[in-house]
């Protein structure tokens, strides 16, 4: 007689089916009204990623402690993974599925986590053609960057062109090293350049160069020149404000600014939570005034917060009238807002209250109210060219072979929208220069459908920050790096949404053993599916869906 098998606890039994039989020997899928599609889906996460980071797979290799692998996973994607994983808004975090169960993801974190952890990594130059034609890039800010990163990668030889005398645009002009330390900035345009990107620095189109002389010398000619042309307050005695620009370049390059004791901030976009920081750090008290509310403030929340708990002071529902000196400080004449109806943005148009006319005694104002791009020096040529007209909405100008790209097509926009832009832009100056035209990208579906009883609770690891009462006092970085323990544990919190872990729930809970196991992967008998939905119900990661039977 056969002896029983005796378990004595559940995980020393093996997996095993619901049904124990099959249904071979009746064809039930004639009763079937929807189908059960087994497809991986695109995670909502990356669905939300600009520059379309594959963050559900970083994320399990980071959580197996496969770092390199994460690290050149991320640079298919992006050459920037240090800078972003620092200055991105994350759209990626807002998208997560996890916080509809407890709390998002540290998606940015742990893509900080990951370049330096590989910090000291080469990529592997890849054999590649070398092809003849040479594209010309104006601008080495984010866009200028990855469009470089993409074009060399794919064998063209590529010369950036760059005003200023280092290579990085507004990431080493604009944004203050306490965001961005200038290291890690450093080492990822160096990782660029080992790919065959030649920089130009101290070369200001029109000025030492001629646009004519690149068309004639390169093959395409990419222009991400930024927006770098601070708007006007259109207010009298705006010639005593400095630009908040010109204030952050000037800091960014190690010169003394002296703004006196107090400062105030016009505006509330990234720029002026950037000025105001950094006026704190210079010693100064800085007041932001915003004519709008808090919750209509353009700049990113966190950054918002962030200045908040540092001291900034802010004056919501005022705006400037004029600005005069008096006994040897600066005057500002402000009024009073209401909020009134939505405007183009959006957003409840800024009304002035009469009669609520104020006064700020201040020793000097930074005017932060937005940027725009200058592309003077590119208009006035291609109007006297032969009937070739500017399509910015396109982006480029097929019959010259110029494209225009970043926030100098957009105007002011995120660190990872320029490089998205950069990116396209690459793959569309290789289509011209091959003739070819743009394939139709394939539509995916989105994981939007988590089974969350599959789950536990766990926390979210928090970023580690210096203490306020140092953030101040240097412009030492405010974000700390997680440890490898923090990294781990947070990556393993990741629902790999729309990516299949072949947890074998389909094939266990199928009444009819329709669910066909193969080498890691699952399909469907059709012939023997009814259609039920179990499988979808208990897909944790929404990778089966059910869709409508076609008649």
């Amino acid at each position: 007689m056969r002896k029983p098998i005796v378990f004595t606890s559940e995980r020393e039994m093996p997996p095993m089916a619901v049904s124990l039989a099959d249904m071979s020997h009746n064809r039930t899928g004639g009763w079937r009204y929807m189908r059960p599609i087994y497809s991986e889906k695109i995670a909502p996460c990356k669905n939300a990623c600009p520059v379309g980071n594959d963050i559900p797979r970083i994320l399990s290799l980071v959580s197996e402690g496969r770092y390199e692998e994460a690290w050149r996973l991320f640079r298919q994607t992006s050459p920037l993974p240090g800078v972003c994983g620092r200055v991105c808004y994350h759209p990626c975090e807002t998208r997560c599925n996890r916080k509809d169960f407890d709390e998002a993801l540290s998606i940015a974190s742990l893509e900080r986590f990951v370049a330096d952890a590989c910090f000291d990594l080469e990529d592997k130059i890849s054999d590649r053609p070398k092809r003849s034609e040479k594209i010309a890039i104006v601008g080495s800010g984010p866009a200028g960057l990855t469009c470089a990163y993409f074009l060399a990668k794919d064998g063209y030889a590529v010369t950036v062109f760059e005003a200023a005398s280092q290579p990085g645009g507004m990431l080493r002009l604009g944004i203050p090293s306490y965001r961005l330390p200038r290291e890690v900035l450093d080492r990822e345009i160096e990782l660029i350049a080992r790919w065959g990107v030649e920089f130009r620095t101290n070369t200001k189109i029109g000025q030492d160069i001629d646009i004519e002389k690149l068309w004639e010398q390169y093959d395409a000619l990419f222009v991400a020149t930024g927006a770098h042309h601070s708007r006007a307050l259109s207010i009298p005695g705006e010639e005593f404000a400095l630009t908040g620009l010109e204030f952050l370049k000037a800091v960014n390059a190690g010169q003394t600014v002296n703004i006196g004791k107090r400062t105030l901030i016009i505006g509330g976009g990234n720029t002026a939570m950037d000025c105001a920081r950094t006026a704190l750090r210079l010693g100064a008290q800085p007041l932001v005034v915003y004519r709008r509310t808090r919750a209509e403030m353009p700049a990113i929340a966190e950054e918002i917060e962030e200045a908040e708990h540092e001291g900034v002071q802010f004056e919501f529902l005022a705006a400037p009238t004029a600005i005069c000196r008096r006994d040897g400080k600066l005057e500002v004449h402000c009024v009073r807002m209401q909020l009134g109806e939505p405007d183009r943005s959006g957003r409840r148009r800024p009304v002035p209250i009469p009669g609520s006319d104020f006064r700020i005694l201040t020793d000097s104002v930074l005017k932060a109210v937005g940027e725009e791009p200058d592309l003077s020096f590119l208009s006035e040529h291609l109007e006297t060219s032969e009937g070739i007209v500017m399509e910015r909405a396109q982006g480029l100008l097929e019959r010259a072979g110029i494209f225009i790209g970043g926030d100098a097509q957009t105007g002011p926009s995120t660190v990872a929208q320029a490089m998205r832009s950069g990116r396209e832009t690459a793959y569309a100056i290789m289509r011209f220069l091959r003739g070819e035209r743009k394939p139709k990208a394939p539509q995916l579906d989105e994981a939007l459908r988590v089974n969350f009883s599959y789950f536990v609770h766990k926390p979210r690891v928090p970023t580690p920050q210096l203490p306020v009462s140092e953030r101040t006092s240097s412009f030492a970085e405010t974000k700390r790096a997680l440890s490898v323990d923090q990294a781990r544990t947070e990556a393993s919190r990741c629902f790999s949404c729309g990516v299949c872990n072949t947890c074998d729930n389909c094939w266990v809970f199928c009444p009819d053993a329709a669910i066909v196991r193969t080498n890691g992967s699952y399909s469907v008998n059709y012939d023997f599916c009814k259609g039920c939905g179990v499988c979808a119900e208990e897909c944790p990661r929404s990778v089966i869906s059910l869709v409508e039977e076609e008649l």
